[in-house]
């Protein structure tokens, strides 16, 4: 993979886990504590590391299957 897929991928991923965290955050406070309010920071901070380790993870996965087929 190149930079560019890397980062599209990357991309990709903080957008949906951001906006999925802030979905999650919001029903999780009007549930429990009655208020409909999104806690961003949180959602912020969680799309950041599981964007990080995801893409780090699938470009790793990508590597070493590369590795195999050069192997056989």
């Amino acid at each position: 993979m190149n930079i560019k897929q890397i980062f599209v991928y990357f991309i990709g991923l903080f957008a949906l886990i951001f906006v999925v965290s802030a979905i999650v955050t919001f029903l999780y406070s009007f549930i429990v504590h009655g208020t409909g309010i999104v806690d961003w920071e949180t959602a912020f901070r969680l799309a950041i590391i599981l964007g990080i380790v995801l893409t780090w993870t699938n470009v790793r996965e990508k590597k070493k299957g590369k590795e195999g087929e050069n192997k056989e």
